[in-house]
């Protein structure tokens, strides 16, 4: 039976009404749980070095050359991309690809799923997608696969991945790429 507002909706629970919110600042959220961001960082990069298929997911906060934080963040996703070993499919356009998209190439905004199941996707990162995009993407997401998803935002964060790191500019994300070359050389890889 379907309850009265938003929730009665969705065919599957949804983070914030299981009383998952996003981390306060300074703070990351790892599953239900808030956290020092490094261990979350760290946490984050094992799962992308250990998974199959990790994929890269960056938004238009990264890709287009807005201001120069964005060309900075877009050298860096290269970066982390090479030292995860990471495959990146951009997320330019939020459109919907109707009657078809091809989910070798992009994700599709109202199927992220296909894109995940297509490639065979473990593991994955948000890096400069809008949050009102993410935050529907990664519900489908968790409610539909079996991917490790994780979310670098430069804003709140977002409950429905299972590893949101917040308020993550420039700095944030040159320190979650040293930390992923150590988790690195740690695995022995």
């Amino acid at each position: 039976m379907a309850t009265l507002g938003p929730a009665g909706f969705s065919p599957y629970s949804v983070a914030v009404y299981e009383g998952v919110l996003n981390p306060p600042a300074g703070k990351a959220l790892m599953y239900n749980e808030i956290v020092d961001e490094e261990l979350a960082m760290r946490e984050a990069a094992k799962a992308m070095l250990t998974r199959p298929n990790p994929t890269i997911f960056p938004g238009p906060q990264v890709l287009y050359g807005w201001n120069e934080e964005a060309k900075e963040k877009a050298k860096l996703v290269k970066k982390m991309a090479q030292v995860l070993g990471a495959k990146i499919i951009p997320m330019y356009d939020y459109r919907p690809k109707y009657p078809k998209i091809n989910p070798a190439v992009e994700i599709n905004p109202n199927h992220p799923n296909l894109t995940i199941w297509h490639n065979k996707i473990k593991a994955c990162i948000f890096i400069g997608v809008h949050c009102h995009y993410a935050n529907v993407a990664l519900k489908i997401i968790r409610a539909e696969t079996d991917c490790y998803t994780i979310a670098m935002c430069s804003m709140d964060g977002h409950e429905d991945a299972m590893i949101t790191l917040r308020d993550q500019h420039v700095e944030e994300v040159e320190k979650f790429i040293r930390i992923a070359e150590e988790v690195k050389r740690e695995l022995g890889k």
